[in-house]
């Protein structure tokens, strides 16, 4: 091996992605930068925590109003 750079077969071996055919791509909005397409997929819950959270702040704030 010579010294210095790199051969051409390291460098392919580490640039090559791992591609996941069933995820979807891009965007759920398309001018938006978040969220990406497989957010769904990745945190099914995500609704009903956000929808748990705002609730919980609701009546927090709420019963400081009192």
């Amino acid at each position: 091996m010579s010294k210095g750079f790199a051969t051409d077969t390291l460098i392919s071996k580490k640039s090559k992605k791992k591609f996941i055919p069933n995820e979807p791509q891009g965007r759920l909005i398309s001018w938006s930068p978040w969220p990406p397409a497989n957010f769904q997929t990745r945190y099914p819950a995500f609704p009903f925590v956000l929808t748990i959270l705002i609730i919980v702040i609701g009546q927090w704030y709420l019963s400081l109003l009192r």
